[in-house]
C-alpha cells in the first residue's frame, strides 16, 4: 500500500495542472473524486502520510523484551518461592557449656539465628570470659579499672527495644575497656519496683481470680508477688543472654536480696547521720487505688482549665455530687 501511494505521488508531481481550470470542490477540501471503478482516490496529504510510513514495521510486530513490572514480578515470584521452602529444623546437639562444633553440620543456604547463636553463650559463661578476678585489679590504677552496674530493669514485664539499646551501648563500653586490658566488671541485676510490681500483680489477680490483695491477705499476696518475680525475672535474664551482654552472671543481684537490703539501710543511716535526710510537709502524689504515695513517674497528668468534676476510680464516690464525682482544678 505504501509503495502504491509513493508511485501515485510521483505521478501527480510530474503532471502539470492547467492554470485557468477551476479546482473542483472536492480538491479544495483536500480530497479527490472517486474513480469510475468505485475505488476512492487518495489526496496529496494522504499520499504523503502513506509515503512517510514506507518501510516501517507495524508496532505490533516489534519484539516485546521487557514489559512494565515484568522484572519485579519475577523477583516477587522468586522471593515467594524461597519463603515457601521448608526451613530445616535445628537441633542443638552441643552439650551445655561446651564449645560449639561447627564441623558437625554443613553450612546452611540462609542465615538462621537460632542455629548460629545456639550454645555460644553457655560456653562463654563456662569459660568465665566475662568474670572479673579481684586479684587482677590489685596494683592497678583507677584509670585501669572499669566497673558498671546495669540499670536494673523492673520485673514488671519483659525487656523492650529501649532496654536493648541501652544494653548494646553499655556492652560496647565494657568490651572496649576489656580489650584495653583493664580490670572490667559489668554487673547484671533486676529491680523489684515495689509499687509498680504490686500494681501489676493486683491487676493480674483481679483478671484471673476476681480477688484483691485484701481478699488474699498479706502473706498470700507476697507469695504471688514472688511467683511473678520468678517468672518475669528469669525472662529478663534470658533476654539479656540472648542479646549477648558480657555481664558477670556470677555476681547477678536482685534489689531485694539480703545483701542489697542491708546496703540500702546502711546508706540511709549514713545519710541521716550526715544530715542529708530530713522530714517535712510537702505536696505529694497519692494513689487512691494503691492507698500509697507514688513517684512522679507513676502519675498521669491532665490539664484542667478551671473547676472540673471527675470520677475517681476505685473510690466510693462523693456524696455531695449526684454522679459521685469529685471537684478538681480549685484550690481550697
Amino acid at each position: 500500500m505504501a509503495e502504491e501511494a509513493s508511485k501515485q505521488l510521483e505521478t501527480m508531481s510530474l503532471q502539470e495542472k492547467p492554470a485557468d481550470s477551476p479546482a473542483p470542490a472536492a480538491a479544495a477540501e483536500g480530497t479527490a473524486d472517486a474513480p469510475a471503478g468505485g475505488e476512492k482516490k487518495l489526496s496529496k496529504n494522504q499520499l504523503k502520510k502513506l509515503a512517510k510510513g514506507k518501510g516501517k514495521k507495524d508496532k505490533k510486530d516489534k519484539p516485546k523484551w521487557n514489559q512494565p513490572g515484568e522484572g519485579k514480578k519475577k523477583k516477587d515470584d522468586a522471593k515467594s518461592k524461597a519463603l515457601t521452602l521448608p526451613k530445616p529444623e535445628f537441633v542443638n546437639t552441643t552439650p551445655k557449656g561446651h564449645k560449639k562444633d561447627l564441623s558437625a553440620t554443613p553450612m546452611a543456604d540462609a542465615y538462621h539465628p537460632q542455629a548460629v547463636e545456639a550454645a555460644w553463650q553457655d560456653w562463654w559463661e563456662e569459660c568465665g570470659f566475662y568474670s572479673c578476678d579481684p586479684k587482677t585489679a590489685e596494683g592497678k590504677s583507677d584509670d585501669e579499672k572499669f566497673v558498671m552496674v546495669i540499670p536494673p530493669p523492673n520485673v514488671t514485664g519483659s525487656l523492650h527495644l529501649g532496654h536493648a539499646l541501652t544494653a548494646a551501648v553499655e556492652d560496647t563500653l565494657t568490651r572496649w575497656h576489656r580489650m584495653l586490658g583493664h580490670s572490667t566488671l559489668y554487673v547484671p541485676g533486676t529491680d523489684h519496683a515495689g509499687i509498680a510490681t504490686q500494681s501489676v500483680v493486683e491487676k493480674m489477680l483481679m483478671k484471673e481470680t476476681k480477688q484483691t490483695r485484701h481478699d488474699l491477705g498479706r502473706e498470700e499476696f507476697i507469695k504471688k508477688v514472688w511467683e511473678w518475680k520468678g517468672e518475669y525475672g528469669n525472662r529478663i535474664t534470658t533476654q539479656l543472654r540472648r542479646l549477648g551482654s558480657s555481664v558477670d552472671w556470677s555476681r547477678e543481684r536482685f534489689t531485694m536480696d539480703e545483701m542489697c537490703s542491708k546496703a540500702v539501710i546502711e546508706a540511709f543511716n549514713r545519710f541521716h547521720e550526715d544530715g542529708l535526710l530530713y522530714r517535712a510537709e510537702r505536696l505529694g502524689n497519692w494513689s487512691c487505688a494503691l492507698k500509697s504515695a507514688i513517684s512522679d513517674i507513676e502519675v498521669d497528668y491532665i490539664e484542667l482549665e478551671g473547676r472540673t468534676f471527675l470520677e475517681v476510680k476505685t473510690h466510693k464516690g462523693n456524696a455531695n455530687d449526684p454522679k459521685g464525682r469529685y471537684e478538681f482544678g480549685v484550690l481550697t
